[in-house]
């Protein structure tokens, strides 16, 4: 299943939740969990779903982690779940750190919603905002190759042997040199978050080469 398949996949599966409840409490049930998220109102207002979808949301959060913050292990054993065939582990630990907003080791849920807000339901702008994010994996400002090299391979890590035909060994670095060299406008060996944005605004072949096409995840 590829990244955008999947999103939507998730996507369908709250609005269908939605959709079968009768009836929802007014507040997130907040018993028996260490981390207590902010209040409905507050995540209604910063984040594009409805009072229903983010007890949906929570409930289901809750479910797989009960203390109410995920750290980086439990994340990755629940993003393996997505791709039995692969190995997953590198992706979702850059993943895992574009979530982790305040950089503390932890995602808490309102972390997990508001980056899935965007990823969902967000503008082209803002998707791509949070893509550049995660390539950036140092924090620095500026996606060197490397930093797309790292990202490249692990995404073909997790999802290379499923396609056909089998990618080669050197197929990311041979995308990621053609990406990199188009993006890279003033040829300072860094791509800034303008270069990126308007380089994959302009370029649909690349979103979807980079899994940035209407989502990142």
């Amino acid at each position: 299943m590829d990244t955008t398949r999947r999103v939507s996949t998730i996507s369908a599966r709250v609005d269908a939740a939605v959709s079968s409840v009768d009836s929802v409490e007014d507040e997130l049930e907040l018993s028996a969990v260490r981390h207590r998220p902010e209040g409905l109102g507050q995540l209604e207002a910063q984040t594009r779903f409805s009072r229903k979808e983010l007890q949906i949301l929570y409930r289901g959060f809750k479910n797989e982690c009960p203390s109410g913050i995920v750290n980086e292990e439990t994340f990755k054993d629940i993003y393996a779940q997505f791709f039995p065939q692969g190995d997953a582990s590198t992706y979702a630990h850059f993943l895992f750190n574009a979530f982790d907003t305040d950089h503390n080791g932890s995602v808490s849920f309102e972390d997990f919603v508001m980056g899935l807000s965007i990823l969902l339901r967000g503008t082209i702008q803002e998707k791509l905002k949070w893509a550049f994010n995660l390539y950036d994996i140092n924090k620095d400002g500026y996606i060197t190759k490397e930093e797309m090299l790292d990202i490249m391979k692990a995404i073909y890590d997790m999802m290379g042997k499923c396609t056909y035909p089998v990618l080669k060994e050197e197929t990311p670095r041979q995308h990621v040199e053609v990406f990199f060299q188009k993006m890279d406008k003033n040829k300072d060996g860094v791509v800034t978050i303008d270069e990126f944005i308007d380089c994959c605004q302009n370029d649909e072949n690349i979103m979807r080469s980079m899994h940035l096409f209407e989502n990142v995840l």
